[in-house]
């Protein structure tokens, strides 16, 4: 899992630099991007966003508790400490994939208050999701085992 924890690590300072320089990206303010790219890039968003907003709902509500319920406190455990190391990493490329393609849309000088906030909530569920991968999940996984 090192491999994916440098390059979610590439992804995150990409989707920084996205954010607070997206003139050297190529966005422009006047909106005279390419119709074709700003397709691609809405469309990765709303994939991205969906995907780890549905992932955290199903590990949450329905396979987490099903598992829960259903393995012995060994196996559960076990299939935990595999899991949740491939769930983070997914969602933080998605989260990551996210917010650079919303910050590039919609440049930090010429966006209103609303788009702030969205790319504000953005960035803080990338943190939080950082944080559980790099932080939290390992220390888990090792007091567990």
């Amino acid at each position: 899992m090192a491999w994916m924890t440098r390059f979610l690590t590439a992804v995150a300072f990409l989707a920084i630099g996205v954010i607070f320089s997206p003139e050297t990206f190529g966005s422009k303010s006047d909106g005279n991007s390419s119709p074709l790219l700003i397709t691609v890039l809405k469309l990765a968003h709303l994939l991205c966003f969906s995907t780890a907003w549905g992932a955290a709902l199903w590990v949450t509500f329905i396979g987490g508790i099903i598992m829960f319920k259903n393995l012995p406190r060994h196996q559960f455990g076990n299939l935990q400490s595999k899991m949740f190391p491939a769930y983070f990493s997914m969602v933080g490329v998605c989260c990551a994939i996210a917010v650079g393609s919303f910050g590039y849309l919609h440049p930090w000088k010429t966006s209103g208050a609303a788009e702030k906030y969205q790319l504000g909530f953005l960035l803080a569920a990338f943190a939080f999701n950082l944080s559980n991968l790099i932080i939290f999940t390992p220390m888990t996984i090792e007091m567990m085992k």
